[in-house]
């Protein structure tokens, strides 16, 4: 009937109910009162003041905490999880409503320098009265920083600095404040329809008036005309005065209405590290181009020993290098050893599926992209602190047993010095393999490890045969049989997906657009999202998955709370991006960036030249236009009879440029009629030759 933290308002004040106790009794707590503890109120007695109207179910004014989720890393998280821990032993208790079981454990934590009394009361309290959640002791930094008060900047601009323009921009000040609501008042409130940027032309024409010696570069910048635009006007406000009275009624007013010591079996954990290689490599399309260094990522089991998956390439250690060894440790390498010429059975490399956790530095899998891993396949994400290879000894110590397997013999191996003596050669410039040559020795170490490695310091367990050889792939069998294996199938193109980083992207009648390319698939194509109507009902944004190092093919995600995904390709509007990884489309565009920041200037200024010559002409031809005594009817009446003059003196115009004075033409010939046209007077001349008869009246 009464349910655990639901508020209760009782003759005025609000209670919150916390436990209920085997003997029809209820603790609760004054959520309203600061020094409130808990108190205990008889089930009956709680019935009567229901029944009698003095107590009722109200809401509950910290409702809002549940939403909330502070980013890891930030004070407010730091600051939650601390406070939580420091008061476990009290709320944990089953009689923490008893004074003296409460007091004797704040006494014990106080004792023990952790904090003090009043610290340790005033956490509970709040836990208790906010809820009885972790998230009950965020700390209410919703009330710092003046929220909805106003910034009086004194020598600093406020705002971030600017990146790609010269110039720091002004200090928004009260006179420059006056001067932008004149120029929104007289351009913007109104019907003229003037768009923001024609309006800060205008204050750019008045500032500039008004302070000849301040450089174009260090004017008040069109965002900040625009934030004091947005800030000081409502939508609603703006809405009502760029529409007449009648539109906005009809087409823009608002509706009212609708609306794993540690691991068992093989699979428990996976631990994925990298390194760089010991080694300098030739480029695969010209050898005598050396490369550099490749980086190698291992994913290794705890339990067997077993290498499940690996990376090789040249991407810096990241997010985008790790999810693509996770992806291989997952699927079956038969396909992949076959590409470089090496045959295994399914048997050889046994590792398919994924692990039941996995342990890694904090730099790769640390984000909430990972979580899809934790969250829709169940995998338990480990991070050790920084600083911490130790923690993860497997896959730590393999890249030194991996890379002896080919260093006592491959050329361009890294030694202590570039120059063994004085007079010897660069080790870079003996690089002799490529990558697709390195990748093939790491494939065989890794199949000859696996298959035959003897783990000299492998430590058994008390049930393991002391006739098992302690290799990798005998101890991953005998775990299978033995022991619970933890791994689990899984689609090798979902997981990919699933492991992408991921955005939120715009949809337009262009197609969906990330990072600026837009990208289009058949689905789209087929619910009609392309169509430029603005009856066309589709979504303004979808979440989309983005390999970095492809840039051609993204992933939308159509349903919220799903996998299920679109794939996209690059539309012919973005074709310049084609072929490119992410990383080299942000590096073409901030450098397009660089260039239309400068060039931005340049056409302002244009344009303003251009706006002030329009309206000297146009002020011109408003004095010159005589005043007239016609009535409006007289004037309209005569039209069409101005047009053909015109018309006529466009055309002569033109023959008099064509044909200079004392130029002979030839006149047209026609068939000769009964009457011989040199018998034709001046007047049926100048009838039949208009031309003749203008270049005649010139002679005269």
């Amino acid at each position: 009937m009464f349910r655990i933290n639901d508020i209760y308002n009782n003759q005025g004040k609000e209670y919150r109910i916390l436990k209920e106790l085997p003997n029809d009794i209820f603790v609760w707590i004054d959520i309203n009162e600061t020094v409130a503890l808990p108190e205990l109120i008889k089930t009956q007695s709680l019935v009567d003041l229901v029944e009698e109207g003095e107590c009722h179910l109200t809401d509950d004014p910290y409702q809002y905490l549940l939403l909330q989720s502070p980013e890891n890393g930030t004070t407010a998280q730091i600051k939650r999880d601390e406070n939580y821990q420091l008061i476990q032993p009290i709320i944990s208790n089953e009689l923490y409503y008893l004074p003296e079981v409460r007091s004797k454990i704040i006494n014990e934590i106080v004792n023990s320098d952790k904090s003090t009394n009043q610290t340790l009361y005033r956490l509970i309290r709040k836990y208790w009265r906010r809820g009885q959640v972790p998230n009950a002791l965020l700390p209410n930094y919703k009330n710092s920083g003046a929220k909805g008060k106003k910034r009086i900047p004194k020598d600093k601009k406020l705002g971030r600095p600017r990146i790609h323009k010269q110039g720091t921009t002004a200090i928004i000040s009260e006179d420059v404040e006056r001067l932008f609501s004149i120029v929104i008042n007289k351009h913007l409130l109104n019907d003229s329809k003037h768009t923001v940027v024609y309006a800060y032309r205008q204050f750019k024409t008045m500032y500039r008036s008004l302070n000849p010696d301040v450089k174009e570069e260090d004017f008040p910048s069109v965002w900040q005309f625009k934030y004091f635009y947005n800030k000081n006007f409502t939508s609603v406000q703006k809405l009502k005065a760029r529409h007449n009275k009648i539109s906005y009624n009809k087409d823009v007013r608002q509706l009212r209405s609708t609306v794993n010591t540690q691991v068992l079996g093989p699979g428990s954990r996976y631990e994925i590290d990298a390194t760089i290689a010991d080694i300098y490599l030739l480029s695969n399309s010209d050898r005598q181009n050396i490369v550099g260094r490749p980086v190698i990522y291992f994913v290794t089991d705890v339990f067997s020993r077993m290498i499940a998956g690996f990376y090789i390439g040249f991407e810096n250690p990241s997010y985008a290098a790790s999810i693509q060894a996770l992806e291989m440790a997952v699927i079956n390498k038969q396909d992949y050893c076959k590409n470089y010429g090496i045959n295994i059975t399914a048997d050889d490399w046994p590792c398919m599926g994924l692990p039941d956790a996995i342990l890694a530095d904090r730099g790769e899998l640390l984000g909430h992209q990972i979580e899809t891993l934790e969250k829709s396949f169940s995998v338990r994400i480990e991070n050790t602190p920084p600083y911490r290879g130790d923690l993860k000894p497997v896959v730590e110590r393999y890249f030194k047993t991996m890379q002896a397997k080919f260093k006592p013999f491959a050329p361009g191996v890294v030694t202590g010095v570039k120059e063994k003596k004085k007079g010897g050669n660069d080790y870079r410039l003996d690089s002799t393999l490529t990558i697709t040559d390195f990748k093939k020795i790491m494939i065989n170490s890794i199949l000859m490890h696996n298959n035959a490695h003897q783990l000299s310091h492998y430590d058994r367990d008390n049930d393991m045969p002391s006739d098992l050889p302690i290799v990798p792939i005998e101890l991953w069998n005998w775990g299978l049989q033995h022991r619970t294996g933890r791994l689990r199938a899984v689609s090798e193109q979902a997981l990919y997906v699933a492991l992408l980083p991921r955005k939120k992207a715009t949809v337009s009648d262009l197609g969906i657009k990330l990072f600026g390319n837009y990208y289009i698939c058949t689905e789209i194509r087929e619910k009609g999202w392309l169509h430029r109507k603005s009856t066309i009902s589709r979504p303004k944004s979808l979440k989309v998955a983005y390999d970095p190092l492809d840039a051609d093919t993204i992933y939308i995600f159509y349903e919220q709370d799903s996998l299920n995904y679109w794939k996209a390709h690059l539309s012919d509007r973005s074709r310049e991006f084609k072929g490119c990884s992410f990383w080299e489309v942000w590096q073409i565009q901030k450098e397009q960036k660089n260039v239309a920041a400068n060039q931005e200037l340049k056409s302002s200024l244009a344009l303003e030249t251009l706006e002030r010559e329009n309206e000297k002409i146009i002020q011109e031809a408003i004095k010159a236009k005589p005043t007239t005594f016609k009535t409006k009817s007289a004037q309209l009446a005569n039209i069409t009879d101005n047009k053909r003059l015109a018309k006529d003196e466009e055309r002569q115009e033109r023959q008099r440029s064509k044909f200079k004075k004392g130029q002979v033409i030839q006149l047209p010939t026609t068939a000769r009629s009964n009457k011989d046209q040199t018998d034709l007077g001046d007047e049926e001349l100048a009838l039949k030759f208009p031309v003749y008869h203008d270049i005649l009246s010139e002679d005269d």
